[in-house]
């Protein structure tokens, strides 16, 4: 927990009452390789931050072959279906542990009594979700401006432990094109 008020206090100072209600209201959560966190369907109730592990954003599709991957996120990143978060609403995707995970979680109901009944809570909210949404913007502007292999080349140089940790497919769907075209790319770019 300590790396999470780290992660927190890089956006703003956070009082130790304020820290100590907020505390209270997180509850850990440990999954294994390949266990879903959320199906599609269900209502996100929590955000979560990871401790430990990998977990992988994407859309369901009968042949799994067909999935569409798009988001990862590491070990001291938030992940959560933010949009039925927020919403109250269904996902329409899924997040699962690609590796064993630990993280820590907040109810929606809690996180609310976080944002009234502390001076920071508003603020860490939402410096958190403008920084969800830059992360957002960016990946839109990156797949409808660049190509796949400006994509793949960005990729490599931003977050190049994606492709230590996290099969291949997985990368290929996330910037948008085939495993085969994939290779493609890598053995052109090396």
């Amino acid at each position: 927990m300590h790396r999470l008020r780290t992660y927190i206090e890089q956006i703003a100072k956070v009082s130790d009452e304020d820290w100590n209600l907020f505390s209270s209201c997180l509850f850990q959560q440990d999954y294994a390789k390949r266990q879903l966190i959320l199906e599609a369907g269900k209502v996100e109730n929590h955000i979560s931050f990871i401790e430990e592990g990998i977990v992988r954003v994407f859309i369901p599709k009968e042949d799994p072959e067909k999935e569409i991957t798009f988001g990862f996120s590491f070990k001291y990143e938030f992940i959560s279906a933010y949009d039925s978060f927020l919403s109250r609403e269904p996902s329409q995707y899924q997040l699962e542990a690609l590796s064993k995970c630990r993280v820590w979680s907040i109810s929606y109901e809690d996180l609310q009594r976080v944002y009234k009944k502390t001076k920071i809570g508003n603020l860490i909210g939402r410096l958190t979700a403008e920084r969800l949404f830059l992360i957002k913007s960016n990946r839109e502007q990156s797949l409808l401006n660049e190509s796949a292999e400006e994509r793949y080349l960005n990729l490599f140089h931003q977050r190049p432990e994606l492709f230590e940790s996290i099969p291949l497919k997985y990368i290929a769907s996330y910037i948008g094109i085939t495993p085969q075209a994939l290779s493609r790319i890598r053995k052109k770019s090396l």
